[in-house]
């Protein structure tokens, strides 16, 4: 298995593991502190609030947007805790995959009745030089 593909299966894993256990209902922010702690005791790197740069015209805008957690540093994910995913949402996780050159996402929303339907695997067609 790719080990991108990995990453994001124990990502999955622990996340309908914190949804079965704390429910739907909660603040985005409690659902990203404690999957990062959950990723952090598989011995992963989540490093949370990771600031995304954006280059215009030759200058760099440090800071110009925030990925909720970035694993291993080729995994972004984008933590939501909202009635229903939209559009918006989807491009949003894109544009930081797109920014920050990774190949892959999850958008992971845990407000639904189960975690199942809250998961969005996004590809960006960046392919990092081996």
């Amino acid at each position: 298995m790719d080990r991108i593909d990995h990453l994001s299966s124990i990502v999955v894993d622990e996340a309908i593991r914190i949804h079965r256990e704390l429910g739907p209902g909660l603040f985005e922010s409690v659902y990203e502190t404690v999957l990062a702690g959950r990723l952090e005791a598989r011995g992963l790197k989540a490093a949370r609030q990771v600031s995304v740069p954006v280059t215009f015209d030759g200058q760099t805008f440090d800071a110009a947007f925030k990925v909720d957690i970035l694993v291993e540093e080729c995994l972004v994910l984008e933590i939501k805790a909202v009635d229903q995913l939209t559009n918006a949402n989807t491009k949003q996780l894109l544009n930081y995959l797109r920014l920050l050159r990774q190949p892959l996402g999850l958008l992971l929303n845990f407000s639904g009745a189960t975690m199942k339907e809250g998961i969005r695997r996004l590809v960006n067609d960046h392919r990092p030089s081996a």
